[in-house]
């Protein structure tokens, strides 16, 4: 073990990737084999995104992914990272959960978000025609979710003054963890509050991380279930048994990053030969530099090293990573191989530092 920067635990955020010529059936059996992957190999959590409308990206639904895993795991801790609550009503979050903690006790996490996780159209539809959450209301609503998660539920006062017991599920004998999510100061400042967990998202959100952190411990309201404040830290990763490899891997998703960041029209996650055979322009070569810079692409011993010094610099013992590593023409659609590498090589050498 290295006494300067230890190892740190690791975890993983999946988005579900679908590639080129790849189906959504295909996209999920590849990433459910890699939290079974994951179980196996002992990492803390895994979790699953929800975005809406993104034709590189199958994770629409996080509770329908989690009870996939679930059914295909034993030990793993499974959650969402996370349900975007302004999409949703706050019951109806409570109640998926609460069945989710009943199919696997102990090991559910509830990671909620403030951000659409999508485009102003898909979310203006998503309000227009289901149960939603006004967005004005966040605060409001996570409070809701906590407790109607409580084994003796919440109590809500009706227009004739009478009370009414509410339950999102009969008999529970347990609760997920909830956690906050963000990508600025605001989640900070709220679980700080609430004294929840919290977790920035520094795999897409970058600067800013140090001040979330510090506006968080700084400002955190110790509660009865989290008396210290809790988080960890997320990032890109990709790892090969080679640089150049590992390089290459990266480039689909680099690139697929950069036209969202540049407006450019997306598609279906790219092959690494579709990748380096389609040049970008001059925005989107120095967008896929930033990015870069940023993520974590490498042999495992230097990934592993560049983890342990991330989670040492914001006093974190836990990474949560996103394997972003993409696949070549010809590997198996139902399978995620670069993906798996990742995982399989990060977390040897982490257990060898």
């Amino acid at each position: 073990m290295n006494a300067v920067n230890p190892s740190p635990a690791l975890s993983v955020l999946d988005l579900v990737p679908v590639r080129s010529g790849q189906s959504t059936a295909q996209a999920i059996a590849s990433s459910l084999e890699l939290v079974r992957l994951a179980d196996r190999l002992g990492l803390a959590r895994y979790w699953f995104a929800e975005h809406h409308n993104m034709p590189a990206v199958a994770a629409s639904t996080p509770p329908v992914m989690i009870a996939a895993a679930a059914a295909q795991t034993e030990r793993i801790h499974l959650g969402s990272g996370g349900v975007m609550l302004p999409n949703h009503a706050p019951l109806v979050v409570a109640e998926q959960f609460a069945a989710l903690e009943a199919l696997a006790p102990g090991r559910i996490d509830l990671g909620i978000g403030r951000a659409p996780g999508s485009d102003p159209v898909i979310t203006a539809l998503l309000r227009s025609s289901g149960p939603t959450a006004d967005v004005e209301r966040f605060p409001q609503h996570v409070q809701d979710v906590m407790a109607l998660l409580q084994r003796d539920g919440a109590t809500i006062r009706l227009t004739s003054g009478e009370t009414y017991p509410v339950r999102a599920t009969p008999a529970a004998e347990g609760t997920p963890t909830v956690w906050l999510l963000g990508s600025s100061d605001y989640s900070a400042r709220l679980a700080a509050e609430l004294g929840l967990p919290y977790v920035f998202a520094h795999h897409f959100a970058g600067p800013g991380l140090q001040q979330a952190l510090t506006l968080y411990r700084d400002g955190y309201r110790p509660s009865e279930e989290h008396p210290e404040p809790r988080t960890f830290v997320t990032a890109n990763v990709v790892v090969a048994a080679t640089q150049e490899e590992a390089d290459e891997r990266a480039l689909p998703q680099l690139r697929s990053m950069a036209r969202l960041r540049t407006g450019k029209p997306m598609g279906p996650l790219e092959t690494v030969e579709e990748a380096k055979a389609a040049p970008l322009d001059t925005l989107g070569e120095q967008a896929v530099a930033d990015m870069r810079a940023r993520w974590i692409i490498g042999t495992p011993e230097a990934a592993a090293d560049e983890l342990a010094r991330l989670a040492a610099a914001h006093g974190t013992g836990e990474v949560m990573a996103v394997p972003v590593a993409s696949s070549y023409a010809g590997e198996d659609l139902t399978t995620t191989p670069g993906r798996t590498r990742t995982l399989e090589l990060l977390a040897g050498a982490l257990a060898a530092r």
